[in-house]
């Protein structure tokens, strides 16, 4: 199982950290997704790639960071 880490533009309050870890959480592969409100990244445990993370997450109205 491997971890990746995804800097995300746009997440501000609890509400955008749920938003966004359920929907990596939906994601096939994902074991785990945590927000980081204050490094504006998530850290996602499990083997899922990271483009599927990436689309999960301008899916839900955010932005992924390069």
């Amino acid at each position: 199982m491997s971890q990746t880490v995804l800097k995300v533009e746009g997440m501000s309050c609890n509400h955008c950290k749920m938003a966004v870890e359920k929907a990596l959480k939906a994601v096939s592969g994902v074991e785990n997704a945590q927000v980081n409100l204050d490094k504006k990244e998530v850290v996602v445990t499990g083997t899922a790639d990271r483009d599927k993370l990436a689309k999960a997450i301008e899916d839900a109205g955010y932005t992924v960071v390069k």
